[in-house]
């Protein structure tokens, strides 16, 4: 039975494309870890990466693209829109295929080790790696941003550090590794600027507010296009579907005097996430489904023995 994993890891870097480039070559060329996707964000400030395959492979890769990000990404001189506490912000491991959760806890766990041991950074360990049950949910762990919990973490023995510190790296801040279902990063944009309206449907589809089951949503504004979107990621598809979500959202823009502009999907999502005509339903940006379906990128990689190579999506 093959035995792979996915690998998602998020780096606090989207607009020096240099940067990113090089981030991504630190990824690649492992045998058995093949890079499947990028998606940068220059608002968000943020790239995620989509690694897969077997499952020390894909560990040793995204070992070497922290220490690249080390390198390269000095969090006291950048910000974006979405919230970070690390160079490399998140690094969650996934079992797609012959592995359980408790594998890729293990995996985790081990990744938690090594990133402390090789490059200094401090980790925390979050969803089903977690250790402590406050630091589940990544919104806890990650809560007051790097510039906060630099501080925190010397006067509040609660926020250190679950491997390293006390004290966070000083440019490179701390990594949240975490093992996790499958998670759909999903974003739709609003025609209109306003990013109150954004922060408002936000809050009214989260789960921590009421809202739907297995939502985290923020609202952020996106300059560069004169656009507000709500940022979400479902936690469990199966729960809360695409569709669910786009209507909520839909049915509030309607009540805050705008519409949605389109949606897009951040990195991978596995093939039952989406029915026949959802694309076109979903008003979904730039996609394919040989370029954003988990399984069709993988297989292509297995079968074909095409060379480590990125579907790239950058906006």
């Amino acid at each position: 039975m093959r035995r792979l994993i996915e690998c998602v890891p998020n780096f606090s870097e989207g607009r020096d494309h240099k940067r990113i480039e090089a981030l991504v070559a630190a990824l690649s060329g492992i045998k058995g870890a093949s890079v499947l996707d990028l998606h940068s964000d220059p608002d968000h400030n943020r790239s995620v990466v989509t690694l897969a395959g077997e499952p020390e492979p894909v560990t040793e890769a995204a070992l070497r693209g922290v220490g690249r990000a080390v390198e390269l990404i000095d969090l006291r001189r950048q910000r974006g829109e979405h919230p970070r506490i690390g160079a490399i912000d998140v690094l969650p491991f996934v079992p797609v295929e012959g592995l359980t959760m408790e594998n890729c806890v293990a995996l985790a766990r081990q990744a938690g080790e090594q990133i402390w041991a090789r490059h200094n950074i401090p980790v925390y360990f979050y969803e089903e790696a977690a250790l402590r049950p406050e630091r589940k949910r990544l919104e806890s762990v990650r809560s007051g941003e790097f510039e906060y919990l630099r501080d925190e973490v010397l006067r509040n023995h609660d926020r250190i550090p679950d491997i390293g510190g006390p004290a966070l790296h000083s440019s490179a801040g701390a990594v949240a590794v975490g093992a996790r279902k499958f998670l759909i990063a999903y974003n739709i944009n609003l025609n209109t600027p306003d990013v109150s309206v954004a922060m408002k449907i936000a809050r009214s589809v989260r789960t921590s507010s009421g809202g739907l089951p297995h939502v985290k949503a923020i609202g952020v504004q996106l300059k560069e296009r004169g656009l507000a979107q709500v940022s979400m990621n479902l936690t469990d598809f199966e729960q809360t579907s695409l569709r669910r979500v786009f209507d909520a959202v839909r049915l509030e823009a309607e009540r805050n005097g705008c519409s949605i502009h389109g949606s897009e999907i951040v990195g991978l999502v596995p093939r039952k996430a989406l029915g026949p005509d959802d694309a076109a339903y979903l008003q979904l940006e730039n996609f394919s489904p040989a370029s954003k379906i988990l399984e069709t990128r993988l297989e292509m990689k297995i079968n074909e023995g095409t060379p480590d190579g990125i579907s790239s999506r950058s906006i």
